[in-house]
């Protein structure tokens, strides 16, 4: 079984050929606040991890988070995975890892986890009211 010592994905392995000078292309380097949620595919979590991207970027808009990636994962040793992992100031994080936590994360922890790191003194409104 895997560690959570593994290295986490970055965005600047993805490379996109060349299309030559076309303005408004996406550089494969995206600087900023990123995110990356890795997942076992062969649990066929690619929902949640959509589900979880979408909420993320519902909260944490364009420039707080400037992108979210999915890494699926399909190997014997990814199984059962589901991290999310956080790049902040050149620094990655793990915000949170199913096997470590027990389970999948409630968005609002999810949330407030990804606030204390980018945005400590941020209000998140009702996700911050206890329940």
């Amino acid at each position: 079984m895997a560690s959570c010592e593994a290295e986490p994905p970055t965005s600047a392995q993805a490379t996109e050929p060349s299309r030559g000078n076309i303005p408004g292309l996406l550089h494969p380097q995206v600087e900023g606040t990123t995110v990356a949620i890795e997942f076992c595919d062969r649990c066929r979590w690619l929902h949640r991890a959509t589900w979880v991207q979408t909420e993320l970027f519902l909260s944490f808009a364009p420039p707080t988070i400037s992108s979210i990636t999915l890494f699926p994962r399909n190997s014997e040793d990814t199984a059962g995975r589901f991290r999310v992992w956080v790049t902040f100031n050149g620094e990655q994080k793990l915000a949170w890892d199913r096997k470590t936590e027990g389970g999948f994360p409630e968005l609002k922890v999810l949330k407030q986890r990804i606030r204390d790191i980018i945005q400590p003194g941020r209000s998140l409104g009702h996700s911050d009211k206890s329940s």
